[in-house]
Order: C-alpha cells, then sequence, then structure tokens
C-alpha cells in the first residue's frame, strides 16, 4: 500500500533492554544504542492512503494516526520496527489493517491541528481496549536539522525501512520505503498520554528526546512470513 506521513511528531524515552524483551516475539531482540533501547510515541497524519490498483475515498485515505514502538532485530539480521499499538481515527482501515497484517490498530476519536509553529495531537481509544487510553501531546516546531548535524541516535530513531508482525504463530517482515525523514528541531509544551502504559510498559520517565518532521511518502509491501515466532 501507499500511504504519506506528515505532521510527524517523534517522542522518545530509553528503556533497559530486558523491559522490552518480554513484550517482544523470541525471535526478536530489542535494537539497542549505548545499550538502551527506545520506546516512541509517534502522532501523525496519515494522507493519501491507497492500494497500487487505486486510490481510496478522500474519506477513508486521511486520518490522524498515532504509534507505539520500538526497534527490533529480526532473526535475519535485518533491523526494525515493533507496534506495541497503532491508534487510528478510521474504523474501515484499523479493521483492513487488524486483519492483513495483523498489526495491533485500534480505533480512536483523533484530531491534529496546526497553527503556525505550534502542534496539537489528540487521541482517545474507542476499541479495542485496552481503555480508557488516551494522549494529548503539544509540540512546537523549530528549525530544520540539516544532514551534518544529525549524530547516530537521530538516525536510530528514525531511520528504519521495514517492520516486524506475527501471522498466527509466525514471524513476518515488510519492507518500508521512503526518502529519509526531513527532521526540525522541536520542543514539548505539552505531554498527558498513557498510551505506551496502556501497551504493557512501565510509564516513560523523564524528558523525551523531540523530532519533528513535515512527513515522507511511504510505499509498504506485503508481510513476508519468515517461520514461527
Amino acid at each position: 500500500m501507499y500511504q504519506t506521513w506528515s505532521c510527524l511528531a517523534f517522542l522518545h524515552w530509553p528503556y533497559e533492554p530486558g523491559v522490552l524483551e518480554r513484550l517482544l516475539p523470541a525471535r526478536l531482540r530489542p535494537h539497542t544504542f549505548d545499550g538502551r533501547a527506545w520506546v516512541g510515541l509517534t502522532p501523525f497524519l496519515l494522507e493519501d492512503l491507497r492500494t497500487p490498483l487505486a486510490p481510496a475515498p478522500p474519506w477513508f485515505s486521511r486520518f490522524p494516526e498515532t504509534n507505539v514502538r520500538t526497534y527490533v532485530v529480526g532473526p535475519d539480521g535485518r533491523e526494525g520496527l515493533w507496534f506495541f499499538s497503532l491508534d487510528a481515527a478510521r474504523l474501515e482501515p484499523v479493521l483492513a489493517a487488524r486483519s492483513t497484517y495483523a498489526l495491533p490498530y485500534r480505533w480512536s476519536a483523533m484530531t491534529v491541528e496546526r497553527r503556525g509553529a505550534v502542534v496539537r495531537y489528540r487521541s482517545r481509544r474507542r476499541w479495542p481496549g485496552p481503555t480508557p487510553a488516551a494522549s494529548a501531546v503539544t509540540v512546537e516546531v523549530g528549525d530544520p536539522l540539516a544532514p551534518g548535524e544529525l549524530g547516530g541516535l537521530d538516525h536510530h530513531l528514525t531511520a528504519r525501512w521495514q517492520l516486524y508482525t506475527t501471522l498466527g504463530p509466525l514471524l513476518a517482515r515488510a519492507t518500508v520505503e521512503h526518502e529519509p525523514w526531513p527532521l526540525h528541531r522541536a520542543a514539548v509544551r505539552e505531554l498527558d498520554s498513557d498510551l505506551v502504559a496502556a501497551a504493557g510498559l512501565p510509564a516513560p520517565a523523564g524528558e523525551p528526546v523531540v523530532h519533528w518532521s513535515p512527513g515522507v511518502r511511504t510505499r509498504i509491501g506485503g508481510p513476508r512470513p519468515l517461520g514461527r515466532a
């Protein structure tokens, strides 16, 4: 499928790898940076959703989404994404993604509002649980980051080209193709979210590492089984 991920905020916190391991399939391990695993809260606006065959109706193809994710290494040695939850504001895409990719999508009431440099993201989960689960994030967007200003951690938290999922007893991988993220500095002005805790993780501690991006156009391949999870 094709998607555009727009107006995306990256909020990340470090965790001990062992905390994440208990929530991952046995054949995945946390991908660490300087000995720490990372969990991200990423609210954004999904646009231009379509398949290779035809565009989707406008009411279907544009909606807010918020993901709770981490970074893993698979049995094939490839680095990728693991999603603990994906809240989205359209029920039909939620049902489609749950049935085809077996990703843990949830249907939520959501908004994304931008006024100048300030972006507000709101989410309240409807179905399925655990509920209640809600998120209120406001960020102030700063200057663009030049490629030479990006360090190893910046790339670790944003440059991911595949995702892992489970299809019943099988572990599977799908490619995620897009150009490198155009990143901006950003600062959190409001943060009241329990989506990370709702995913079964300890609540984040301390201030997050924050990035923001105007977005990228993506192509997501179909899931390919890798054997038993």
